[in-house]
Protein backbone atom coordinates (compact mmCIF):
# COMPACT_ATOMS: atom_id res chain seq x y z
CA UNK A 1 0.00 0.00 0.00
CA UNK A 2 1.38 3.39 -0.97
CA UNK A 3 1.52 5.90 1.84
CA UNK A 4 -0.16 8.92 0.31
CA UNK A 5 -2.92 11.21 1.45
CA UNK A 6 -6.43 11.03 0.11
CA UNK A 7 -7.09 13.24 -2.93
CA UNK A 8 -8.52 16.75 -2.64
CA UNK A 9 -11.41 15.74 -4.91
CA UNK A 10 -12.53 12.98 -2.55
CA UNK A 11 -12.26 15.26 0.47
CA UNK A 12 -14.31 17.95 -1.28
CA UNK A 13 -16.95 15.37 -2.23
CA UNK A 14 -17.38 14.23 1.36
CA UNK A 15 -17.49 17.87 2.49
CA UNK A 16 -20.51 18.38 0.24
CA UNK A 17 -22.31 15.69 2.23
CA UNK A 18 -21.09 16.85 5.66
CA UNK A 19 -21.14 20.63 5.58
CA UNK A 20 -19.81 21.03 9.14
CA UNK A 21 -16.39 19.60 8.41
CA UNK A 22 -13.28 21.71 7.95
CA UNK A 23 -10.49 20.77 5.56
CA UNK A 24 -6.92 21.75 6.33
CA UNK A 25 -4.30 22.51 3.70
CA UNK A 26 -2.87 18.98 3.93
CA UNK A 27 -6.36 17.44 3.54
CA UNK A 28 -6.71 16.59 7.23
CA UNK A 29 -10.40 16.77 8.08
CA UNK A 30 -11.87 18.24 11.26
CA UNK A 31 -15.32 16.86 12.03
CA UNK A 32 -17.81 18.09 14.65
CA UNK A 33 -18.27 15.47 17.38
CA UNK A 34 -21.97 15.12 16.50
CA UNK A 35 -21.10 14.11 12.91
CA UNK A 36 -18.29 11.71 13.81
CA UNK A 37 -20.18 8.41 13.58
CA UNK A 38 -22.09 9.21 10.35
CA UNK A 39 -18.91 10.64 8.79
CA UNK A 40 -16.74 7.66 9.74
CA UNK A 41 -19.42 5.21 8.62
CA UNK A 42 -19.66 6.96 5.24
CA UNK A 43 -15.94 6.97 4.55
CA UNK A 44 -15.61 3.36 5.65
CA UNK A 45 -18.58 1.90 3.77
CA UNK A 46 -18.61 4.07 0.63
CA UNK A 47 -16.43 2.27 -1.96
CA UNK A 48 -15.14 5.62 -3.28
CA UNK A 49 -13.30 6.06 0.03
CA UNK A 50 -13.13 2.53 1.48
CA UNK A 51 -11.31 3.71 4.62
CA UNK A 52 -11.37 0.19 5.94
CA UNK A 53 -8.56 0.37 8.50
CA UNK A 54 -8.38 2.49 11.64
CA UNK A 55 -4.61 2.49 12.10
CA UNK A 56 -4.72 4.36 15.40
CA UNK A 57 -6.49 6.96 17.48
CA UNK A 58 -5.01 9.30 20.02
CA UNK A 59 -5.55 12.70 21.60
CA UNK A 60 -3.66 15.97 21.81
CA UNK A 61 -3.84 18.58 24.56
CA UNK A 62 -3.79 22.22 23.50
CA UNK A 63 -4.09 25.28 25.70
CA UNK A 64 -7.76 25.86 24.85
CA UNK A 65 -9.02 22.36 23.96
CA UNK A 66 -8.38 18.66 23.64
CA UNK A 67 -8.43 17.10 20.20
CA UNK A 68 -9.04 13.55 19.08
CA UNK A 69 -6.91 12.38 16.17
CA UNK A 70 -7.86 9.37 14.05
CA UNK A 71 -5.53 7.94 11.41
CA UNK A 72 -7.27 5.91 8.73
CA UNK A 73 -6.10 3.95 5.71
CA UNK A 74 -7.73 2.51 2.66
CA UNK A 75 -6.20 -0.87 1.92
CA UNK A 76 -8.22 -0.91 -1.33
CA UNK A 77 -7.08 2.47 -2.68
CA UNK A 78 -3.74 2.88 -0.92
CA UNK A 79 -4.27 6.26 0.68
CA UNK A 80 -4.52 7.65 4.18
CA UNK A 81 -6.62 10.25 5.96
CA UNK A 82 -6.32 12.03 9.29
CA UNK A 83 -9.61 12.97 10.98
CA UNK A 84 -9.72 15.29 13.99
CA UNK A 85 -12.42 16.26 16.47
CA UNK A 86 -12.00 19.38 18.61
CA UNK A 87 -13.21 18.99 22.19
CA UNK A 88 -13.66 22.50 23.60
CA UNK A 89 -14.81 21.35 27.06
CA UNK A 90 -11.57 20.34 28.76
CA UNK A 91 -13.36 19.72 32.08
CA UNK A 92 -15.75 17.15 30.61
CA UNK A 93 -14.34 16.00 27.25
CA UNK A 94 -16.63 13.61 25.38
CA UNK A 95 -16.69 12.15 21.90
CA UNK A 96 -18.70 9.26 20.41
CA UNK A 97 -17.05 5.85 20.59
CA UNK A 98 -15.93 4.38 17.28
CA UNK A 99 -16.34 0.81 18.57
CA UNK A 100 -19.58 0.36 16.58
CA UNK A 101 -17.70 1.27 13.38
CA UNK A 102 -14.29 -0.27 14.10
CA UNK A 103 -14.07 -2.90 16.83
CA UNK A 104 -10.32 -2.24 16.99
CA UNK A 105 -11.02 1.16 18.56
CA UNK A 106 -11.80 -0.58 21.85
CA UNK A 107 -8.34 -0.76 23.45
CA UNK A 108 -7.20 2.52 21.93
CA UNK A 109 -10.21 4.34 23.40
CA UNK A 110 -9.48 2.76 26.78
CA UNK A 111 -5.88 3.97 26.62
CA UNK A 112 -6.97 7.49 25.61
CA UNK A 113 -9.51 7.57 28.45
CA UNK A 114 -6.91 6.33 30.91
CA UNK A 115 -4.20 8.83 29.99
CA UNK A 116 -6.19 11.86 28.76
CA UNK A 117 -9.58 11.58 30.50
CA UNK A 118 -11.70 11.67 27.33
CA UNK A 119 -15.02 9.86 27.75
CA UNK A 120 -16.25 7.88 24.75
CA UNK A 121 -20.05 8.00 24.70
CA UNK A 122 -21.69 4.84 23.45
CA UNK A 123 -18.64 2.80 24.44
CA UNK A 124 -19.65 -0.78 25.26
CA UNK A 125 -19.88 -0.37 29.02
CA UNK A 126 -17.67 2.49 30.15
CA UNK A 127 -14.01 2.73 29.29
CA UNK A 128 -11.96 1.59 32.25
CA UNK A 129 -8.34 2.17 33.04
CA UNK A 130 -6.03 -0.05 31.06
CA UNK A 131 -2.56 1.07 32.18
CA UNK A 132 -3.13 2.70 35.56
CA UNK A 133 -4.74 1.48 38.77
CA UNK A 134 -8.51 2.08 39.00
CA UNK A 135 -7.94 4.42 41.97
CA UNK A 136 -5.34 6.54 40.17
CA UNK A 137 -6.20 10.26 40.28
CA UNK A 138 -5.83 12.38 37.17
CA UNK A 139 -4.74 11.89 33.59
CA UNK A 140 -0.95 11.93 33.24
CA UNK A 141 -0.71 12.98 29.58
CA UNK A 142 -2.72 16.16 30.11
CA UNK A 143 -0.71 19.35 30.34
CA UNK A 144 -2.46 20.38 33.54
CA UNK A 145 -1.49 17.15 35.33
CA UNK A 146 0.71 17.79 38.36
CA UNK A 147 3.38 15.17 38.84
CA UNK A 148 4.21 14.39 42.47
CA UNK A 149 7.70 15.66 43.11
CA UNK A 150 8.01 17.20 39.66
CA UNK A 151 10.33 16.05 36.93
CA UNK A 152 14.09 15.87 37.03
CA UNK A 153 15.97 17.67 34.27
Amino acid sequence: MADCNITSELVEAVKARFSGIEIQENNDVTVPAGDLIPFMTEIKENPDYAMDYLTNLTAADYEDRLEMVYNLASITHGYTLTVKVKLEDKENPQVPSLCPVWGGANWQERETYDLMGIVFTGYPGHPTRILLDDNYKGYPLRKDYQWEGGREA
